[in-house]
């Protein structure tokens, strides 16, 4: 077997699970780096601070810019996501079944909201 055909295999089973186990998609894991107001940002990749409490810098597909979404409360309150009735609420709330482009600040606070570990996951921490 040749190295591309392995690389064929472990991409179908990794799809493979991605359907099964219902997660997202690989190329939301897939981070690239981009220049955002002249200075290196990775795309996809969440960060604390700003003017909210979450930013993210994405690349438009339509106007191939990066852009930076800020999302999140700025009272300062925490996330609640480990109280399953707390995030179905939100999730009801604001249509996450149907987040939209992740040019939309909405698409990213449903991510936050999708699991009890989230918010770590998404951080790296």
């Amino acid at each position: 077997m040749t190295r591309g055909q392995i690389a064929q295999v472990v991409r179908e089973e990794i799809e493979n699970l991605i359907k099964e186990k219902n997660l997202m998609p690989i190329d939301d894991y897939v981070i690239e780096e981009a220049e955002y107001q002249g200075k290196k940002v990775e795309l996809g990749k969440v960060k604390r601070g700003g003017t909210k409490k979450f930013y993210v810098y994405v690349k438009d597909p339509k106007t191939k810019n990066v852009k930076k979404v800020s999302f999140g409360d700025t009272t300062g309150l925490s996330i609640k996501t480990k109280d399953a009735k707390r995030r179905k609420a939100f999730r009801d709330r604001h249509n996450c079944d149907n987040p939209g482009p992740k040019t939309k600040a909405r698409y990213w606070s449903c991510r936050m909201w999708s699991g009890p570990n989230a918010i770590k996951n998404m951080l790296g921490k």
